[in-house]
């Protein structure tokens, strides 16, 4: 076992790093780049049973900590990725991605399910019952435990690979929420999702995003995004994939160690596209340096110290 892998429901991944959905595409335009085979798995483009335009502009808007946006899930529909993007993907990613579904009705979810789940390239399915940015769906279903574990429920009927939650900070109780989601059948959960934002144009006090609000990301959320998993994970028995600001090797030792078996990378990827081979560098380094065998030793050491 390398130094680095770590292993997602029976899914080996040689380490930890997942660029997040909505950074990183399809993953073939950070080719110009690096080898994305570097990478643990990547997760990709929030994929909605239909194509999807997305909100109007302006989408992004910056503070200092990060960006805002209001994306709103633009996609071209599941079955476009399955038929004319996985293709061209196998030719040059060789490991397994993580994909994202997104849904206005649970029905929606299951269809999309169904399609990723005879796909090869696909080793987890991450239902994404947490976007901000659109109406009528997406967050609404993280919201509600009843509501989220009932998506799950139906999710799990039709897929055989291992499905993730990947959840919002706004629900009004994520630990009960994440309880719950284990509970249907969950077999992972990503913490978390963009924040709830907004910023006004300084001069007219209008705000800035066409949705009025958008999903915060960056360093700035980082300590937010790590209590979350630090939160949720004395309570379940299933992995955790943490999200939220990570921008080096040491803030994957800290979420990892508040309990995390794996990091999804966003804004970072956007921030610096050229850096994941650096990070995975920094990260087995760090690991050298700290005298561990396999990072996975170091997930929840968090809570053992409390515990002597």
């Amino acid at each position: 076992m390398g130094k680095l892998e770590v292993n997602l429901s029976g899914v080996t991944l040689k380490n930890p790093i997942i660029p997040a959905s909505g950074t990183y595409g399809y993953g073939m335009d950070f080719l110009d780049f690096y080898d994305v085979n570097i990478l643990g798995s990547f997760s990709i483009k929030g994929t909605t049973l239909h194509e999807r335009k997305g909100n109007g502009l302006p989408r992004i808007a910056e503070y200092d900590g990060g960006m805002l946006n209001c994306v709103g899930l633009q996609n071209p529909g599941v079955h476009n990725v399955v038929n004319n993007i996985f293709p061209k993907l196998k030719e040059v990613f060789h490991d397994k991605v993580v994909a994202n579904i997104s849904g206005f009705s649970i029905e929606q979810y299951v269809e999309c399910a169904k399609l990723f789940d005879k796909e090869d390239i696909v080793g987890i399915l991450e239902l994404n019952i947490s976007c901000p940015n659109v109406h009528g769906g997406g967050m609404s279903f993280g919201m509600d435990c009843a509501l989220a574990s009932e998506v799950v429920r139906e999710v799990k009927k039709v897929t055989t690979k291992p499905l993730y939650v990947k959840c919002t900070p706004q629900a009004p109780n994520l630990v009960e929420m994440c309880k719950s989601l284990e509970a249907a059948g969950a077999d992972g959960l990503v913490l978390v999702n963009t924040f709830l934002g907004i910023r006004l144009d300084k001069r007219t006090g209008k705000p800035i995003l066409s949705n009025t609000t958008g999903g915060v990301s960056g360093p700035g959320i980082f300590p937010l995004a790590l209590y979350k998993v630090y939160e949720v994970y004395p309570h379940v028995n299933i992995p955790i994939i943490g999200c939220g600001g990570i921008t080096c090797a040491d803030d994957i030792i800290e979420m990892m160690s508040a309990g995390a078996s794996a990091v999804e990378i966003g804004t970072q990827c956007l921030i610096d596209p050229a850096g994941m081979p650096k990070l995975i560098e920094e990260l087995e380094k760090r690991c050298d340096e700290l005298g561990v065998e396999n990072i996975s030793e170091i997930v929840g050491r968090a809570f053992r110290w409390k515990e002597k």
